[in-house]
């Protein structure tokens, strides 16, 4: 078996994205392992990792859509966005005195389903979206959550991403440990863009209906049109799991001779006159194609030209 590929891994709770590439070294004995788009520690869910040369490919992996499950938690709003931070704001909102001084008891709802439902359509679309201060982000090369660590003032800018749904799929449900007291849970569905925060998105919905809140229960189902059905717990793997590219990534497949192998190999453009359907148009208007030897194992990336196909990077073994 080829030692370059992809693996659909199924990330625990509490286990970071670094970590759970450890079973791939060991599995497939190579320090050559990357993983596109990154989960946060206590999010869940579809990771695909590569392998050796098939790490080149992961950029295109990161650029897909994405689908993520979360638990909205209204009321309070934590320092890291999630359920169990600290908290940064308790809102009183729906609360009342308690019997034991000043104590104060929450639970009555003052947030319902319908008036949630009512502000998703201002996050459909392209909207700007600040990154938690707790996040992967760099600022003059410093990760915003070492920094933040550290205590210093962050102020990051707002980036553009794309959110293609969202929906409530539930609501009333409790997550064990927060730290601060929500008036009202649900739980949703979004389907986005790469570099949406599921933790930002959370915060803004809060605060489009008057409140903080703050989220937990991420988990991301879908990577393109890869599910996480299709994955693999860490320590399930076995050598079987490593997946072909063009199982993964949906380009088109081109089947070569041994001369045109040859020639891609060594770095050369071949003639190409049979059209190649389902062509993907990149932003840079790059047209690829995964090419393949006679018996369709894949070798290489390339370009399609009118005409000719011109290779990007090599796959094949050694």
């Amino acid at each position: 078996m080829s030692s370059s590929g992809f693996v659909l891994l199924d990330k625990i709770a509490g286990e970071t994205s670094f970590k759970a590439l450890f079973p791939l070294k060991r599995v497939f004995c190579t320090k050559r392992v990357g993983h596109a788009g990154t989960l946060d520690l206590r999010a869940s869910g579809l990771i695909i990792a590569a392998t050796g040369r098939a790490t080149r490919l992961l950029p295109y992996i990161e650029a897909k859509d994405k689908c993520y499950t979360f638990r909205l938690h209204l009321g309070y709003e934590t320092d890291t966005l999630e359920w169990d931070g600290e908290v940064v704001e308790q809102d009183k909102m729906g609360c009342h005195p308690g019997a034991e001084g000043d104590r104060i008891q929450c639970g009555v709802p003052s947030v319902t389903r319908a008036d949630l439902e009512a502000v998703l359509p201002q996050f459909i679309g392209d909207i700007d979206q600040v990154p938690p201060n707790y996040s992967a982000v760099k600022i003059d090369g410093h990760r915003a959550s070492d920094l933040a660590n550290r205590g210093r003032e962050i102020e990051l800018k707002p980036r553009r991403i794309h959110i293609e749904s969202l929906k409530v799929v539930g609501e009333g449900l409790v997550t064990e440990g927060c730290t601060g007291k929500s008036f009202a849970s649900f739980d949703l569905e979004c389907n986005c863009s790469k570099g949406t925060y599921i933790r930002s998105l959370g915060r803004d919905l809060a605060r489009a209906l008057g409140t903080c809140g703050c989220v937990s229960m991420i988990r991301r189902h879908r990577i393109g049109d890869v599910t996480v059905d299709r994955a693999v717990r860490g320590d399930a793997l076995t050598p079987e799991h490593l997946l072909p590219v063009d199982q993964v990534l949906d380009f088109p497949v081109v089947r070569l001779n041994d001369d045109q192998v040859k020639a891609i190999r060594l770095g050369n453009w071949v003639p190409w006159r049979t059209p190649v359907e389902n062509l993907s148009t990149t932003p840079g208007s790059e047209k690829f194609v995964f090419t393949a030897d006679k018996d369709g194992a894949v070798i290489g990336l390339g370009v399609y030209d009118p005409g000719r196909i011109c290779p990007k990077f090599f796959l094949g073994d050694d």
